[in-house]
């Protein structure tokens, strides 16, 4: 998942929440409620291994980010948006849209069967939909810029000067890499092969275009000066 090179931007504040219950994992202090707990069994059911370690990782990044800038944020809707954020790459959970939309839609309805609101729900969906579109994403609520900075630094090492090197060795070692590189790029060059629709405008076109045989996205500036209007 791409990012930008402005990871300090500022995101739009969050109203402040009750404190959860807690426990330590990997080093990090993470909210510790059956709505996390189940959070992390749906991941691990729906996703290869890479991908589970992967999603894990970039929760526990963003909840240290988190707890460095010491602002209001909460703390379970940015749970379930790393967790969950990659959803859309697994078979199960496969689909006509974008893979972060097919992510997005499946994670809100999880929530809801939780009994969140729809103010949550909706965060969530907005967090997973955007999360590797951070020019608008780092703009949003802190949930939302938050997991976008997490999965920004397990994916491509963005912000990796701002963890220090045993906080990181220690959630890597808790939750392997397992090959993520290739295996990611793989799955993606999946979608530019099978489901090239869903790739011509987000981050996987990239990966269309440098890996998968015949794939040729179009242009956008054909659309333009294609429109059938008269000028």
């Amino acid at each position: 998942m791409p990012t930008s090179n402005n990871p300090d931007s500022e995101p739009l504040r969050s109203e402040v929440v009750p404190p959860l219950p807690k426990r330590v994992l990997a080093g990090v202090a993470v909210p510790d409620t059956p709505l996390v707990a189940r959070a992390i069994e749906f991941a691990r059911e729906h996703s290869d291994a890479y991908l589970f370690n992967h999603v894990m990782r970039s929760w526990l990044f963003a909840t240290f980010l988190a707890e460095q800038r010491a602002e209001p944020y909460d703390a379970e809707v940015l749970a379930v948006s790393a967790l969950l954020h990659d959803l859309g790459l697994t078979d199960s959970m496969a689909g006509p849209l974008r893979f972060e939309v097919e992510g997005a839609n499946a994670a809100r309805e999880f929530v809801r069967g939780f009994g969140v609101d729809e103010r949550r729900a909706q965060l969530i969906w907005d967090a997973i939909a955007l999360n590797s579109t951070p020019s608008i994403c780092l703009h949003k609520e802190a949930e939302a810029a938050l997991c976008t900075l997490g999965v920004a630094l397990d994916w491509g090492g963005w912000g990796y000067d701002s963890v220090p090197a045993e906080q990181i060795a220690r959630i890597v070692a808790e939750f392997p890499r397992l090959g993520m590189k290739q295996k990611f790029t793989q799955a993606v060059c999946g979608l530019c092969a099978h489901r090239a629709e869903t790739t011509y405008d987000n981050f996987a076109r990239d990966f269309g275009e440098r890996f998968v045989p015949g794939y040729r996205a179009p242009s956008m500036v054909d659309s333009l000066l294609s429109a059938p209007f008269e000028e």
